[in-house]
């Protein structure tokens, strides 16, 4: 069989496992290894396990990820989100659509003290859902106004997806995470205006909220220091070059749990919970690494990346249109996968092509998370959706997918916007020098 024949048959395989809901890192691992030691022998193949395993559980630059995982624990458990929520509500509750907006920002702010979109859903399902049904907003909304903000957890710096991608392609993390800021706050604008927009074609969809006088706003402000000096410390130092990137994990991490003893917001218990719980996801991050590390290997040998690159390049459809093309193969495969996935799968063949092409590799990692985390919310799958009805039990999917497309239709204008103008990414990641 030719290493062609074998690449497909791998690939066929690989969604074959995938469908009978085998573990993504799994999957990739056994199509991996069996095509490895189809090709060049068992005895390779096995060696190639044991030592991509273990460079891969004890590299340093791969520290960051568990790092920035507890450091998202410890601000998830220690409420962080109640406050920030509470304290964008107290300045525009009052206003029609007001409560989607604080949603919005308080999304926001977590996102960028926890990096994860499912854990920002998850957490704002049941701070921000309530809130908003006891003042009349329709369940569509509420819920869809939740999954589309939970998206900005991916881009909004520390982001764990931005970390991986990085890893992959050996770019510079700092400057990945620096990259994701402008694109990120452009996301919380136009999602507020969006929100702008219903109110102004539908204003008795969302009401108004209950007004609270000024003391009561700057009362709400109080508890909000904490999160911001942490994202201060953590990216400031990143952007000053204090800090590595792994080290920047550990010190927000360090960070966290300190804010959270201090302020009395961390008991042993909880303490304990957010270890295990950053184990746990740490744990299943570096089974799906390892098992695109050694699919990764498969494809090298078969040569897949170079194949693909001769492909699209001698479409003769221009480098726009190929980079159309992976677009949508992303927002398919966003049917079918979670994004760490996608992108621990895919990024290894794209990536190539992608610099053949003449595309700034920082540019593309925001572009490819950003599409990826489109597919966490659009139909007819969309891993924030299932997330936020595991928690919200009495929402149908048809009503939260009803309230995110008009966040879907904004996310495909913003995409266009970013392709369009890569300053925007790479004006601060420029600064760094």
């Amino acid at each position: 069989m030719s290493t062609d024949a074998v690449a497909v048959l791998g690939f066929l395989v690989l969604f074959i496992l995938m469908l009978l809901r085998v573990p993504v890192g799994m999957a990739m691992g056994l199509v991996g290894v069996t095509g490895y030691s189809y090709i060049v022998g068992p005895g390779p193949a096995l060696k190639l396990v044991g030592q991509t395993s273990m460079r891969t559980v004890t590299d340093y630059t791969f520290g960051v990820i568990p790092m920035f995982m507890l450091m998202g624990a410890f601000v998830s458990i220690s409420g962080v989100s109640k406050e920030l929520f509470k304290a964008a509500n107290a300045f525009l509750g009052h206003l029609r659509g007001g409560l989607g907006v604080a949603t919005v920002i308080a999304c926001g702010g977590f996102a960028a003290i926890c990096g994860s979109s499912v854990a920002t859903a998850a957490t704002f399902s049941s701070v921000a859902y309530p809130e908003m049904r006891r003042y009349g907003y329709p369940q569509s909304f509420s819920t869809g106004v939740i999954a589309a903000g939970g998206t900005l957890g991916a881009m909004l710096p520390p982001s764990t997806v931005l970390a991986v991608y990085a890893i992959i392609t050996q770019q510079d993390i700092g400057k990945l995470f620096m990259a994701g800021i402008l694109p990120g706050l452009l996301a919380m604008a136009m999602y507020v205006m969006t929100i702008a927009i219903i109110v102004r074609v539908r204003p008795e969809l969302l009401p108004a909220g209950e007004f609270k006088p000024w003391k009561e706003r700057f009362k709400g402000l109080k508890d909000v220091w904490a999160p911001l000096v942490l994202f201060a410390f953590v990216i400031g130092g990143l952007y000053g070059g204090v800090f590595t990137p792994t080290e920047a994990g550990g010190m927000g991490a360090g960070g966290a749990f300190i804010l959270g003893v201090v302020r009395g917001r961390l008991n042993r218990a909880q303490i304990r919970e957010a270890l295990l719980q950053a184990t746990r996801t740490s744990a299943a991050v570096f089974t799906v690494l390892i098992g695109a590390l050694l699919f990764g290997y498969f494809l090298t040998i078969t040569q897949t990346p170079q194949k693909l690159t001769e492909f699209l390049t001698g479409m003769g459809i221009g480098r726009y249109g190929v980079l159309a093309l992976i677009m949508v193969m992303y927002l398919v495969l966003g049917c079918l996968m979670d994004a760490m996935a996608m992108i621990i799968l895919t990024v290894p063949i794209i990536y190539p092509v992608i610099v053949h092409m003449g595309f700034d590799p920082i540019w593309f990692g925001i572009i490819i998370v950003m599409t990826v985390e489109l597919g966490l919310i659009h139909p007819p799958v969309g891993m924030n959706v299932f997330v936020i009805k595991s928690v919200v039990k009495d929402v149908s999917f048809t009503t939260i997918f009803k309230g995110v497309l008009p966040f879907v239709a904004t996310d495909l204008i913003r995409l266009v916007i970013l392709i369009a103008f890569p300053i925007i990414a790479l004006w601060l990641p420029q600064r760094m020098g």
